[in-house]
């Protein structure tokens, strides 16, 4: 597979951008004297809120079924928070490569290259200083705004010089992320946004219904790296092709898939999507309680189901809210983890002339 897709136009009343206003605001200043920019993208729906610093979606505020608006996705009120939260990767895009290199090791070219190891041994998100610590230049744009970063050739071990860009744009009740990337030498790239969402805006996600548009998942070791098979999910907790309750099934330790469960403490799995080509369906979520609906569209063939097994409750977001485990989820579309080690995977390599590019969709409703 190419890493250079064709997206299919979608046409978006112009009434829905027109709509939608984007305000900035400085969101604080680093231990470098840089500043941190905030941007505020608002229409009649939603209001989402961005920093540069990672390029963070650090809000969303979405109503329920009685139109009452709460935020939907877990994050901190200052700059600080982010700062001090260096394992989360929460609502970041990180990279280089989004999700786990096995060993840190890969072979580009005949050429072996090593990456800091941040995770039991493995890379994880690009390694001990990746995109999400960067604080990426902004520019207004119709409707939303435009992040850029560039990292130089060997920033954490990668190869090549590589300036990527990420696009939000907010239009009515959907919120689209745009990622595109070029380099000046062959390397490999795996983007995505690590936002963790609660439907519910409080307490665990367990109840929360959600349909994953995947007959198949790549299992892994007890690394979490896949072994390169890939596993049916008929018949085991990774079956979402109809809507399931999250935690009907999350504590399941029989059998192989129940040791998948085991090495993650939840969901922490590539989904392989039905669908590869153009825009497809990735998943959609229903909160019971409130009615919210999170439909997520994308151009990338798979999706990284995590409920937030990690969180410990170090942390303290808005309002106080702890980050207990499954506490949030994420739905991180990408191409699959540890693809530069697994050659029946989708390619992840970019090479000079080449220009990456990947659309996910966040949309939100209601159901009564």
């Amino acid at each position: 597979m190419k890493l250079t897709r064709l997206i299919p136009l979608v046409l978006i009343p112009a009434a829905a951008f027109a709509q939608t206003k984007v305000t900035t605001a400085p969101f604080g200043t680093l231990p470098d004297g840089g500043t941190v920019q905030s941007y505020t993208l608002t229409s009649p729906q939603l209001e989402v809120k961005l920093i540069t610093l990672g390029a963070h979606i650090t809000a969303i505020q979405a109503p329920d079924r009685e139109g009452h608006k709460t935020d939907v996705v877990l994050g901190y009120d200052d700059l600080a928070g982010y700062l001090a939260d260096k394992n989360t990767y929460m609502g970041s895009v990180p990279g280089r490569y989004a999700n786990r290199i096995g060993k840190g090791q890969f072979t580009l070219d005949g050429k072996q290259y090593q990456l800091p190891l941040n995770n039991n041994g493995n890379t994880l998100h690009g390694g001990t200083t990746g995109f999400d610590r960067y604080n990426w230049t902004a520019k207004q744009i119709p409707s939303g705004v435009e992040f850029t970063v560039v990292s130089k050739d060997g920033d954490q071990g990668f190869p090549g010089t590589l300036t990527a860009h990420v696009r939000y744009t907010l239009a009515a009740d959907a919120l689209k992320i745009e990622y595109s990337a070029t380099t000046d030498k062959d390397t490999v790239l795996n983007l995505t946004n690590h936002t963790y969402f609660n439907l519910s805006g409080h307490g665990e996600i367990l109840g929360e219904k959600m349909m994953i548009n995947s007959d198949k998942i790549t299992p892994v070791n007890s690394g979490l790296i896949p072994t390169g098979k890939f596993m049916p999910v008929a018949g085991t907790p990774f079956d979402f092709q109809k809507p399931t309750t999250i935690g009907d099934r999350i504590n399941v330790t029989a059998g192989p898939a129940g040791q998948q469960m085991v090495y993650a403490g939840g969901y922490d799995h590539n989904f392989v999507l039905k669908s590869a080509a153009g825009t497809h369906l990735a998943a959609r979520v229903m909160d019971p309680a409130s009615g919210r609906v999170l439909t997520v569209t994308t151009t990338e063939p798979g999706v990284q189901f995590y409920t937030g097994n990690f969180l410990d409750g170090t942390y303290k977001g808005r309002e106080g809210m702890v980050f207990a485990k499954h506490t949030g989820f994420c739905l991180e579309t990408q191409h699959f983890p540890d693809s530069p080690n697994q050659p029946n995977f989708p390619t992840t390599e970019l090479k000079p002339g080449q220009t990456f590019s990947s659309t996910t969709t966040f949309r939100f409703s209601t159901e009564k």
